[in-house]
């Protein structure tokens, strides 16, 4: 198999069988030692982060694919910390979806003039481009189909998926009395029609949660939804 690309979270692998192979890291996003599912560094690096995020995905992933989703996933090893999915095309360099259900981290930094933190919000979902140097800018559907990114129809699709997807998701973690603040989603073209389906990893480093109105750290979380 023939390296891909070494991300922060995970590395990525061509296989012969024309799949890629995603092999797990135990690297979070963050700044300074803290974690932040919004940041594009890796802050710090958590023992078993990697497998504990491959064991979510899979739970996860594999809901949503009986729900009739698309979704790029194919199989796991737990062991080799690896998951195998089909090949996917990026919206132009890549870009990431956050659906929103309270105000937190990012949303009250740029928007904090009119909301407090923890405010409801009806499932906000926005679109960022992935781009390090410039911390990711947010982008319009206008902007999208204007830089030939996505159409406005692939956009009102992805919309609409990225709430689905999020539902499915935060009623989970709701059956554990975890409430889901904010999730980050990745979505891609695959298949030979090209349909949008949801790609990349759906992880306890990806969300937003809490319990009695307290944060719980990524591992920990990843343990109670588990257990």
């Amino acid at each position: 198999m023939n390296l891909i690309y070494k991300g922060k979270t995970k590395d990525v692998y061509e296989l012969d069988s024309g799949k890629v192979l995603l092999k797990f890291k135990d690297d979070v996003t963050g700044n300074d030692g803290v974690f932040d599912p919004g940041a594009n560094t890796v802050g710090l690096s958590i023992e078993g982060m990697g497998n504990l995020g491959l064991k979510l995905t899979k739970f996860f992933f594999e809901k949503i694919n009986d729900k009739g989703i698309p979704t790029h996933y194919v199989d796991s090893d737990l062991n080799e910390q690896t998951m195998t999915v089909l090949k996917a095309q990026p919206f132009g360099k890549g870009v990431e979806v956050i659906c929103r259900y309270k105000a937190v981290g990012s949303f009250i930094r740029r928007y904090g003039l009119y909301a407090s933190e923890g405010k409801e919000l009806d499932a906000y979902v926005e679109v960022t481009l992935k781009d390090d140097e410039r911390d990711d800018p947010l982008i319009t559907d206008q902007a999208l189909e204007m830089l030939n990114i996505m159409t406005k129809k692939e956009y009102k699709k992805l919309t609409e998926l990225t709430r689905e997807i999020s539902g499915i998701i935060k009623e989970e973690l709701s059956k554990k009395n975890l409430e889901l603040y904010d999730i980050k989603l990745e979505f891609g073209r695959v298949g030979k029609d090209n349909h949008i389906a949801l790609i990349d990893e759906i992880s306890a480093g990806n969300m937003r949660v809490y319990k009695d109105n307290k944060y719980v750290e990524p591992f920990e979380l990843g343990k109670i939804i588990l257990n």
